[in-house]
């Protein structure tokens, strides 16, 4: 089997859904589990072979233009997610709770990777009217449920660490910082300021937050300590 499937790493696995399959409509998906009892490259190959993914790009191209669907498969460790595109295919057949990307997001590792319009597109003047951006757009972010723990973990924090230990504390949340990411990254920090701002300690600086994604190779292990 020549179809790269297994992610080495958590963040190669997020590129991979956010940069590679999710903009190219592959929006309906299933998730599952490989049982610890198997081995995964025995279901890789498995679901590889049933469902006809290892294909060309020519051969995907000529069966978009012909009304039938493709389907990609990715795992990191035990997870693991199937999406197809729209049109015919025994996928939508075989697989049962089959999920839009654009109405319910891909949960993993305390990510949430969905597909939704953009906000406002930049304005050429000030006066200019708002509008809003047409296309939809892959949305990578921080789980809600994990994002409110980490929000009450840093509220606590910010009123009885150090500045050295928040700033590490920072340093080792470990998500990307997609566009989202960073937003609720920033959340972090003012309500971390904000806390210490009210016991008359000084605020942290912004530099504690990565701006910048690590672009990795996704099928390489060890490239990401959240893997």
């Amino acid at each position: 089997m020549n179809y790269n499937c297994a992610a080495g790493s958590l963040s190669g696995f997020v590129q991979m859904l956010a940069c590679n399959y999710l903009p190219h409509g592959y929006w309906f998906y299933v998730t599952g589990h490989v049982p610890e009892a198997k081995q995964p490259l025995f279901v890789d190959q498995k679901l590889v072979e049933k469902y006809g993914i290892d294909r060309s790009r020519s051969s995907r191209a000529r069966r978009k233009v012909a009304g039938l669907a493709n389907i990609h498969y990715l795992r990191h460790r035990h997870f693991f997610v199937l999406l197809a595109t729209h049109g015919h295919h025994d996928f939508f057949e075989e697989e049962g709770r089959i999920r839009d990307v654009r109405r319910l997001p891909i949960r993993y590792g305390g990510y949430s990777i969905s597909v939704q319009q953009g906000g406002y597109l930049r304005k050429d003047s000030p006066d200019a009217p708002a509008e809003r951006d047409p296309q939809l757009r892959v949305r990578v972010q921080i789980d809600r449920a994990y994002f409110r723990e980490l929000r009450g973990y840093f509220s606590t924090a910010a009123r009885c660490l150090s500045t050295e230990q928040l700033t590490q504390e920072f340093k080792t949340i470990g998500f990307e910082p997609y566009a989202p990411v960073r937003q609720q990254l920033l959340n972090l920090l003012r309500i971390v300021n904000w806390e210490r701002k009210l016991r008359g300690m000084g605020p942290l600086d912004p530099s504690v937050i990565r701006y910048r994604r690590k672009i990795v190779r996704p099928f390489e292990s060890d490239n990401s300590k959240a893997a």
